[in-house]
């Protein structure tokens, strides 16, 4: 018989001789394996009740909510279980009562700057509830509210409406700021005599009003818009609350502001213009 040959049968029994005696052990592992799982598991679970634990990874929290579930299933649970009224929803309730809620906390690093951020800006034309248009007397630079009849739509204006962003989202009513379109001239609200009135100021640079504060004289261009219905809104001060712009109840009056029990209309049909 040559040598290779020999070599070759050699190598084979030593393999066999190493695997029977490799399978009295691996016998033995798997033994003590289930030995050990039935003495983990078995005397913590309730007489008829079954475990069964998948092969999917588990994270930390459903291991938690695991071992929660079984220690009140041991401490109190099999007593409940034997009685005639125990049905799954018992089991499932146990399960849900036992869950580790997950809370996710994002650290911020600043808070939130307290500044109104403009949107976008549209024209759009106003008139009140008795539907009065707002025309332009340049000798005073005032706004009228006026009756026109037809053939006068010419002399009403329209205006360009800011809209911004609050820095409290709870606050209902929309901040905007008003600007006769083609001009420079925004609405404003400022004091005068002790009083707060309506003018209008020009705005050269209006990307000065692109963010506003608070704290800000900027403040006084802005107006809450209040949506009371389709197209119907209030304009109230942000600087001054519970001042309103409002019209008169007689013809081609001045806009003025006002409060809320004043005999004036306070409501305004605001149409968005393509």
């Amino acid at each position: 018989m040559s040598t290779d040959r020999l070599n070759k049968e050699n190598s084979h029994n030593l393999l066999s001789n190493d695997q029977h005696r490799s399978l009295p052990i691996q016998k033995k592992m798997e033994s003590k394996m289930q030995c050990s799982v039935s003495q983990t598991w078995g005397p913590k679970m309730p007489q008829g009740l079954g475990l069964e634990i998948s092969t999917h990874p588990m994270t930390m929290r459903r291991v938690v909510n695991l071992i929660i579930a079984m220690e009140r299933l041991k401490d109190g649970g099999s007593e409940s279980m034997l009685s005639t009224s125990f049905r799954d929803e018992s089991l499932l309730n146990i399960m849900m009562d036992s869950i580790v809620e997950e809370h996710i906390v994002f650290e911020r690093s600043s808070t939130p700057p307290d500044q109104f951020s403009r949107t976008g800006v549209y024209p759009c034309n106003i008139s009140d509830s008795q539907k009065k248009n707002l025309i332009l007397v340049q000798n005073s630079m005032e706004l009228h509210a006026v009756m026109l009849q037809g053939g006068s739509d010419n002399r009403k204006v329209l205006l360009n409406m800011s809209t911004y962003v609050h820095p409290s989202p709870t606050i209902e009513a929309r901040p905007v700021a008003l600007c006769i379109k083609d001009t420079d001239f925004y609405l404003s609200c400022h004091q005068e005599d002790g009083e707060p009135t309506l003018h209008l100021e020009r705005v050269e640079d209006k990307t000065m009003l692109g963010t506003i504060t608070k704290e800000s004289e900027l403040l006084r261009f802005l107006f809450y818009k209040q949506d009371s219905g389709v197209n119907i809104s209030t304009l109230m001060s942000a600087r001054f609350p519970n001042w309103y712009i409002s019209t008169s109840e007689h013809d081609n009056r001045p806009v003025m502001m006002c409060q809320e029990s004043a005999q004036r209309y306070q409501t305004f049909n605001i149409q968005r213009q393509s």
